[in-house]
């Protein structure tokens, strides 16, 4: 049965503790993508110095691959961190404060992961087409991917909201 939420939607008719544990399992399943994602790039990441090539890395490009590696273990560590959360506080009747935390913890992994994307392009950029193109080419490449991360899902929820 549907109920009439505070802004005049329909919405759920369930408590607060079974909206919680919709939301939790809601976002178990977003963090089981962009984990796989993060996890993936930053073991990558890992092999990169390990590769003969690598001494052939400019300074410059050195230090875009160190600070690519340490975005990526913050990722990695954040996106990992809802689960610990969940893990620590499980049975302590604290389910709606540890959807809330999870969810942030989420939010700063999905930015870390946006930064690291970035600056790992950016450094195979300027390994494949040299420097001058590659700023611009990682520019258009974050502004597609915060237009579809970030922008459309807000805009969505603005429409939504003025409708209401």
């Amino acid at each position: 049965m549907e109920k009439r939420s505070d802004h005049g939607r329909r919405g759920r008719d369930e408590t607060e503790e079974e909206r919680a544990d919709r939301r939790f399992g809601d976002l178990l399943q977003e963090l089981r993508v962009a984990q796989t994602g993060g996890q993936i790039l930053f073991g990558f990441l890992l092999t990169v110095a390990f590769q003969p090539r690598f001494t052939e890395l400019s300074g410059t490009d050195r230090t875009i691959y160190a600070v690519t590696v340490l975005l990526g273990a913050a990722t990695t560590g954040v996106l990992i961190g809802p689960v610990s959360f969940h893990r620590m506080l499980s049975g302590q009747r604290l389910k709606p404060q540890t959807v809330t935390w999870a969810s942030r913890l989420t939010m700063v992994g999905l930015v870390l992961l946006l930064c690291t994307m970035a600056s790992a392009l950016l450094l195979i950029m300027r390994v494949v087409v040299g420097d001058v193109h590659a700023a611009w080419l990682v520019v258009v490449l974050v502004v597609w991917f915060v237009l579809c991360w970030f922008v459309l899902p807000v805009w969505t929820r603005m429409k939504e909201r003025s409708k209401g």
